[in-house]
């Protein structure tokens, strides 16, 4: 299985969305904002082409409940998450990572 490796900005987005919806929702849903993007990080890394091909190199798994993309790059045996971006701002603003 792939080794799992974030960006430091991706693991900022986390923490930001994380902190947002404890404030603004509940503790409960924050959590099951974690719990769902474990398992995306869980899903890509078992099998990291199933999910389509992006912008400049990444792949995108799409969360089902959360407005956010996982943007990534596999790198050898290492999966990068590159952003967890969430689907309503600017397209693309992380590509310079």
């Amino acid at each position: 299985m792939l080794r799992l490796e974030l960006h430091p900005a991706a693991s900022e987005e986390v923490e930001e969305a994380h902190g947002w919806y404890q404030r603004e929702a509940s503790i409960k849903i924050a959590g099951a904002f974690i719990d769902e993007l474990d398992r995306a990080f869980e899903a890509i890394r078992e099998m990291p082409n199933t999910w389509p091909s992006y912008i400049h190199g990444t792949r995108r798994f799409v969360l089902r409940r959360f407005p956010f993309t996982v943007v990534y790059r596999i790198d050898g045996e290492t999966l990068r998450v590159i952003a967890v971006a969430h689907q309503r701002r600017k397209p693309a603003y992380w590509r310079t990572r």
